[in-house]
């Protein structure tokens, strides 16, 4: 079987308020190099990947072509566009540069994808045309109302965490955000609830692995060192 095109869109457009650093997280350093390297550097030596877009915030497009791109040989980064107020504007941003194959969306403040991952994102996307890699909860969630009070414990086999890379048939996902930014839907928080609610279309989970972590905090910060120290 032929392979198809596959793009990925990695997002760093993010203001990152809850690291509290006056830089954005995704250009913190994690063994000297910043953490949106890391990603790229894995898409760019994925066979799976034809081509990458990285979509950052407002005045940053410089600094990542210099610092990141050029400064590391990433040749497979063919566009850098700038983000919109949320994070699906930034997605919409970047989709608009795709006619076909496979879109690959990932967070750029998750260094720790790997290739793994990609693969068995590819061979459930080309299956199932959606898909998003995801691990089992550990801990037991509960669910509350708004004054804090627990209304219900869901069965912890069936609650999993989504990650990324969401991995979707480029027609798919475009015409689901082409939907999304018709209506007067805002509070979407990952890309498989947009083709969720736009399209209706199922979503396959594939399992990814406990290290694609998001650095949100200070906390993931110090976590990704230690993974970066056993895996680089």
């Amino acid at each position: 079987m032929q392979k198809e095109k596959c793009t990925a869109i990695v997002l760093s457009a993010g203001q990152g308020k809850r690291m509290g650093t006056k830089i954005q997280k995704q250009y913190l350093e994690v063994d000297g190099r910043p953490i949106l390297y890391f990603s790229l550097k894995v898409f760019q030596e994925s066979p799976i990947i034809d081509e990458i877009i990285v979509v950052v915030g407002e005045g940053q497009k410089k600094f990542v072509q210099e610092e990141i791109v050029e400064r590391y040989g990433l040749n497979k980064v063919r566009h850098i566009v700038t983000g919109g107020a949320q994070r699906y504007h930034s997605v919409w941003n970047g989709l608009q540069l795709i006619k076909e194959g496979y879109v690959f969306i990932h967070d750029g403040a998750r260094p720790f994808i790997d290739e793994p991952i990609i693969r068995r994102a590819y061979e459930s996307v080309c299956v199932h045309k959606a898909c998003v890699i995801s691990m089992p909860v550990k801990d037991t969630i509960k669910m509350v109302d708004e004054q804090g009070f627990v209304t219900s414990t869901p069965d912890r086999n069936h609650v999993w965490l989504m990650q990324t890379p969401q991995v979707f048939e480029c027609e798919l996902v475009k015409s689901a955000y082409a939907s999304l930014m018709k209506s007067k839907i805002a509070n979407v928080t990952d890309d498989a609830m947009v083709v969720e609610l736009m399209s209706g279309h199922p979503i396959k989970l594939v399992e990814g692995n406990y290290q694609n972590i998001k650095i949100t905090t200070p906390e993931d910060l110090e976590i990704a060192k230690l993974f970066a120290k056993r895996k680089y």
